[in-house]
């Protein structure tokens, strides 16, 4: 619509007068932006003067107060206000002015987020200190951020104006007293038709995904992962009074609303869709893990640090992960990956103490116990062979195979290593060689014939290989031990129809 405008205002105003009014009536009568956009591009035309006065009373739909604010006074200069709303992605921010923040700030006074007591705290001792049910996300995620800013109070009030100008967006096309499945229909059509809010190509979130968690960054770019968009999502849902839950399978985050027999799924890495909760499970998660807003915070520095593991900058993870400490209490995984870095670091007292709780450990979320404290602790891999096994791949051939000769040469040192036998074979799977994937993963079953994703890759490579026999058996030992935590997954069951058709059951 901006762009639309742009064109027609390069026109003598006379000629384009019926244009003007044409484009006006044409407006969305609920879109702030829309009438925000017009009146910055015909100010002194009457249609503009209209757009203004729809917009003020968009801004104020839900408050309370029967007078309108001060800052439609003359003297009040809207401009800011006009180009925050506006603003592209590819254009620089926009610093309010204290007027501007006061009158936003009393434009929303009304939010649910203010009766939080988070809302009102100022340093990350104070957030630390809260129940989680009385963090505000926002404000918890902007004192990390801004902590060494010379700026920090106004740093923080920026961008609680935004998401402050953007719920009032959202709840300016509600009908009063909305119910949460509206909400969440408006906040989807807001955030992901609106302002098309996207996840970013693999290329740029693989090497900076920091930049597309962190709430500034995802704000002013409109582009996030997982994590960066569900945090954005939380904050505004604070705002509206939207219960929500928050859902991390690994390696991965979603909110979710279930309240009163209804419960939709929110994926925010596809716009808002509601996938089944089997989508989430896998063969070694048999349950979706629920966080709070308090760890949501720490989970942010969490994101940061794998950045820096890819890079092996080992320092900076151990920071980030200390960082997280304060907001995910005791958290298993968390202390594993902060054991692990002090290891690369040679702090190795203070990375075993880690360590040694998670020997023989299994995450609930999870089905097998996690190998690498326990290999570790048991003498069947270095520290540096640890890193080894962590070394990224990019998906090319070459990659895969320089992993592969480090892996290959890894296991000759520490031959019962599991975790780095799996990676070996899957190197050989990405390659399509499965007989020496075949060779490998019979290696790990010998060692520990307990873990149902090596028994489910030695089930298919069997089957792929006609040996129909020896994929039953692997299939029902990966059956066995998910039963044993109470899982049935999906990639069983698909495979186990296969298997019928192929060869029944003897």
């Amino acid at each position: 619509m901006k762009h639309l405008l742009l064109v027609l205002v390069s026109l003598p105003l006379l000629a384009v007068e019926p244009s003007i009014k044409s484009l006006y009536s044409s407006l969305d009568p609920y879109s702030l932006t829309q009438h925000m956009a017009f009146y910055e591009l015909y100010p002194e035309t009457t249609e503009g003067k209209k757009a203004l006065a729809q917009s003020w009373k968009l801004l104020r739909q839900g408050s309370k107060k029967e007078q309108l604010p001060s800052f439609l006074l003359p003297k009040f200069d809207i401009q800011a206000i006009v180009s925050l709303v506006t603003r592209q992605p590819f254009d620089p921010p926009i610093k309010l002015g204290s007027d501007q923040l006061t009158a936003i700030n009393r434009l929303c006074s009304h939010f649910e987020n203010r009766k939080l007591e988070g809302s009102k705290s100022w340093t990350k001792e104070e957030v630390c200190a809260l129940p989680p049910d009385q963090v505000d996300l926002c404000r918890g995620l902007l004192i990390e951020q801004f902590e060494d800013s010379e700026n920090f109070r106004d740093d923080i009030l920026q961008y609680e104006a935004s998401l402050d100008l953007m719920a009032l967006q959202v709840l300016a096309r509600l009908p009063e007293n909305a119910t949460d499945v509206q909400k969440i229909k408006e906040i989807n059509r807001y955030i992901f038709q609106e302002m098309q809010f996207r996840f970013p190509p693999h290329s740029l979130y693989a090497k900076d995904i920091d930049l597309y968690t962190f709430l500034p960054s995802v704000l002013d770019s409109r582009q996030g992962v997982c994590l960066g968009v569900s945090i954005l999502y939380l904050c505004l849902a604070q705002r509206l009074d939207l219960p929500l839950e928050i859902i991390t399978p690994p390696g991965h985050i979603y909110v979710r609303y279930n309240k009163d027999d209804t419960f939709i799924n929110i994926e925010t890495t596809a716009r808002g869709i509601n996938p089944p909760n089997e989508m989430y499970l896998g063969l070694n998660t048999r349950k979706l893990q629920e966080r709070n807003m308090k760890e949501v915070i720490g989970m942010a520095f969490v994101n940061q640090a794998a950045v820096y593991w890819q890079r092996q900058e080992y320092a900076t993870c151990v920071k980030l992960y200390e960082k997280s400490i304060p907001y995910l209490d005791n958290d298993p995984l968390v202390n594993m990956f902060l054991g692990l870095n002090y290891l690369f670091v040679g702090r190795k007292s203070e990375g075993e103490a880690l360590l040694k709780p998670l020997k023989n450990y299994t995450f609930d979320h999870a089905v097998a116990p996690e190998s690498l404290p326990t290999d570790y602790l048991n003498g069947k891999v270095s520290a540096e062979g640890l890193q080894a096994m962590f070394m990224p791949v990019d998906e090319t051939r070459e990659s895969i195979l320089k992993k592969q000769e480090e892996l290959t040469n890894l296991l000759k040192n520490y031959p019962e290593f599991r975790a780095g036998i799996l990676q070996l074979a899957i190197t050989y799977l990405q390659l399509g060689k499965t007989g020496e994937a075949l060779k490998i993963l019979t290696r790990y079953h010998k060692i520990d014939p307990n873990d149902p994703t090596v028994e489910y890759y030695l089930s298919i490579v069997c089957a792929e290989r006609f040996d129909y026999n020896k994929s039953w058996e692997y299939l029902k030992q990966a059956q066995s031990i998910t039963a044993k935590r109470n899982h049935n997954p999906a990639a069983l069951r698909s495979l186990q129809s296969k298997l019928r058709m192929l060869c029944p059951d003897s």
